[in-house]
Formats: structure tokens, C-alpha cells, sequence
């Protein structure tokens, strides 16, 4: 009987399956390790960059010009934190928001999300955490709340909600009282981390970096970043399928002495992998009035490694529903693509705004997926907007690419000057008829 088994897992056709899976297991830590080589590639903090251990704030909304992120908000201020504790923990420090909504999203290397203190789940009163790595074993001081990461390296995705230009201030001064500290410099006074500029890296976007590497360099990076970032416990049996290529963590990724059928199965891996994922994306979630809702798991994948790569590849570091959902709109009420050469109205009937505990948004985007240029900078609108409602409480945003009127301006979201586009409704901490299916974005209808 064992040697039956060994010979149907030695199969090509085997083989190749199980470099599918194993692309598809490790393509969530490649992208991630990318994306952190990219965004900690500084001497200092600038931008969205800034050395390990450090944060970068994100100072103004994303305009027409940002391009380093498809599907960018205008909701709240970013800021970001990647996390090195395989050495020690890290003190994080959160200022007082005054009752202002934000979110700390935590993702370990996997992208799964082990911690998101904020508004929902910690309120917004001044609190200091201590995230420990996965072979940490010590004692904390009072006061120091533990956050146990799963690996070696982590990034902490900050989002403070910010009501337009006219709120920045308010924001930075929240922004500026996030700190993060090493255990050992905790209480005294802690130079910034230093940094380093590469020149040689590839600064491009990272899921295209992923995409041009060579099937062996893939799983030789993805061997290697597991030797600091261990695998989640329940991924005993995809590993255990792995080792039939010669995959194991921590260990060089060597095809030189490997057989044919190995080879032929790890080449074909990436083609096979991505279509397999363009191919779930029907099946990610409910069609809803022409409304594609993403469902779970998102944040919290288990062993579902299909849904887990399609949301690193189509939306990094999403967060999980309760947290926050993005209902996507690629067509109107008919079926048909948005052109910007029509008019769309978004009508909501009365008392069916998007249900949240904080705000929702609805944000354009041109056929690159990124902001457009409009007539009056507007990139999103939503309920901090000054929106006038219908004589019976109704709402209606006007879409169209020309003003619809100075009288109807207020509730007006540009749209491009040309070309297809799509939308995404933000619901930012939703109530649970947004989640268990009772409230449902409704229809975008065209205009004649």
C-alpha cells in the first residue's frame, strides 16, 4: 500500500498539482516579503517607506498622481509599521483618539490577521502593547499588554479616520503619538531605527515582482522567508505534500539534481496557479445588484489557500469583514460596464444608507484601477460629505464625468473624462445587517 502511494504522489500529473498548491500556499509570503523589502528600502521615514521598526504616515489623501497601491482610499489617513521581533518585542505605543475611529491591522507574514486593536475592538482610549514573537518567552512589565505574532516579522497597517483636507491636523497629531519601541530601550529615551537604501532594489510594484520571478527563485525565496516566519500549525499537511518537490522550510530551494517530472511541475506551477485564482474570482462572493460582495474569509484564511492568494494578489492586507467591507461595482443595473460617456445615479431609499458603526464611502476608479482627475479633486464621497437628501430621506449620488448641475453638485462623484470605469462602496466597522445579508448595496442605474 505505501508504495501505491508513493507512486500516485510521484505522478506527473500529481506533481504538478502539488506545485500548484504549493504557489498558491506560498504566494501570500512572497508578495509580502516583497512588499516589505520595497516599503523599508529608506534611510529614513518618507513617504509610505521607512526603515524596519519604524512608521511612515501618509500625510494627505492618495490624488490622481499616487500609483503605488491600486484601490486606494480617501477615507482615512494611512500609517504603516513593519515589525522585526524575531530578536525581541516591540512596545507600541497609541495616544488617545478622543472618541476618533481608527484601526491597527496586524498581519503576520501569511497575511493572516492576528491583531487589530481600534475603535472596535480596544475603544480609543490610550493604551501600550507589547507584540512578541513566536519563540518569545519572557516577562512583560504592568501595564504592557501582550500581542503574541505568529512570525518573526509583521506589518501593522494604521487607518485614522479623517473628515477631508480640513481634518489633516487633527490626524497628524494622532499619527505623531503612535510610537514603537524596542523592549530593551522601553522607558528611556530610543533613537529612531536606522535604515538603508539599497540600490540595486526593485522598487517597482510588488505583486508585478512576484510575477516576473522564475518558478525556482518563487520557492527558493518562499523556502527561505519561512526559515523566520514558521508556518501556521494547520499547514502540517500542505508541507508535507511539499516535500515531494524537495520544498522544505528553512532550507535551500535546489533543483540541480531534481527529476524531470519535478522540474516540468515547478515551471508550470505560476501559469497554472494564477488561473486558478482569475478563475475563483466569480466565486470569491455573492453577486448582489450587480455588486461583487467579497465574502469570508477575508483576514483569517485557515487552510483556504486559493481565497487567501486572490486577496494578496487583488487587495494586500484586506481586512476582515467585521473590521471593514468593499462591496466592488463593475456594472450598472443592466449588466452593462460603466462608461464614462453616461450618466449613473446611486440611489438609496430611505433609511437604507449603508449600515456602520463609523462611515461609509463611495470611491471612483479609472480602468488602471487609481484615482482620476476631475474638475474638483473629488476621488469619494460618502456621509462625512455635506449630502443633501430627497424631500422623504432618500439619497442619490450623481456619477458622470460632467457636473450634473450646481444644485445637485453636492452629492456629485466625478467620474473619468474617458474610458470604463468601476466603484467601490467602504463600509468602515459595518452592523451585522451588512454582514449576514439583510442590507445589500442597491442597483447603479443608468440615466438617459
Amino acid at each position: 500500500m505505501p508504495v501505491a502511494s508513493s507512486r500516485a504522489l510521484t505522478s506527473p500529473a500529481e506533481l504538478r498539482r502539488i506545485a500548484r498548491e504549493l504557489y498558491l500556499y506560498a504566494y501570500p509570503l512572497v508578495v509580502m516579503e516583497v512588499t516589505r523589502r520595497v516599503s523599508t528600502n529608506t534611510e529614513k521615514p518618507e513617504g509610505t517607506q521607512a526603515p524596519m521598526n519604524s512608521f511612515a504616515h501618509l500625510p494627505a489623501f492618495p490624488d490622481a498622481s499616487f500609483t503605488n497601491v491600486v484601490r486606494p482610499n480617501a477615507d482615512t489617513l494611512y500609517s504603516s509599521l513593519w515589525l522585526d521581533v524575531r530578536s525581541e518585542p516591540l512596545v507600541l505605543h497609541v495616544p488617545d483618539s478622543h472618541g476618533r475611529y481608527y484601526l491597527l491591522q496586524m498581519l503576520d507574514m501569511w497575511t493572516d490577521v492576528f491583531a487589530a486593536p481600534g475603535a472596535r475592538t480596544t475603544g480609543t482610549g490610550e493604551q501600550t502593547y507589547a507584540v512578541v514573537g513566536p519563540g518569545w518567552h519572557g516577562q512583560l512589565s504592568d501595564g504592557l499588554e501582550e500581542i503574541r505574532c505568529p512570525t518573526g516579522m509583521a506589518w501593522m497597517i494604521g487607518r485614522t479616520q479623517t473628515n477631508g483636507p480640513t481634518d489633516y491636523d487633527n490626524v497628524h497629531t494622532f499619527q505623531a503619538g503612535l510610537t514603537a519601541t524596542p523592549l530593551s530601550r522601553w522607558g528611556a529615551e530610543a533613537e529612531p531605527p536606522a535604515g538603508r537604501f539599497d540600490p540595486n532594489q526593485d522598487m517597482s510594484a510588488p505583486t508585478d515582482q512576484v510575477s516576473a520571478m522564475r518558478p525556482a527563485e518563487f520557492f527558493g525565496t518562499a523556502a527561505t522567508v519561512m526559515g523566520d516566519n514558521p508556518p501556521h500549525p494547520t499547514d502540517t499537511s500542505m508541507l508535507q505534500r511539499a516535500r515531494w518537490l524537495g520544498f522544505q522550510p528553512g532550507a535551500p530551494f535546489d533543483l540541480t539534481e531534481a527529476p524531470e517530472p519535478v522540474r516540468e511541475a515547478v515551471d508550470a506551477a505560476p501559469a497554472e496557479a494564477f488561473a486558478q485564482m482569475q478563475a475563483s474570482i466569480p466565486r470569491s462572493g455573492a453577486l448582489v445588484n450587480n455588486w461583487q460582495m467579497v465574502s469570508s474569509p477575508i483576514g483569517t484564511y485557515g487552510t483556504d489557500y486559493l481565497k487567501r492568494a486572490l486577496i494578496a494578489f487583488i487587495g494586500l492586507a484586506a481586512n476582515p469583514v467585521e473590521d471593514a467591507i468593499y462591496p466592488t461595482a463593475m456594472t450598472d443595473a443592466d449588466g452593462q460596464p460603466f462608461d464614462s460617456s453616461k450618466r449613473y445615479v446611486l440611489h438609496f431609499p430611505p433609511g437604507q444608507l449603508p449600515p456602520t458603526n463609523a462611515f461609509w464611502s463611495l470611491s471612483m476608479y479609472d480602468q488602471r484601477q487609481l484615482f482620476t482627475a476631475n474638475p474638483i479633486n473629488r476621488f469619494a464621497i460618502g456621509d462625512r460629505d455635506a449630502l443633501a437628501t430627497n424631500a422623504d430621506g432618500s439619497l442619490d449620488i450623481h456619477i458622470s464625468r460632467e457636473t450634473p448641475g450646481a444644485d445637485l453638485e453636492s452629492n456629485w462623484l466625478p467620474a473619468p473624462s474617458a474610458g470604463p470605469f468601476t466603484m467601490n462602496l467602504r463600509l468602515y466597522w459595518p452592523r451585522p445587517e451588512a454582514l449576514d445579508g439583510r442590507w445589500t448595496p442597491p442597483p447603479i442605474h443608468p440615466q438617459s
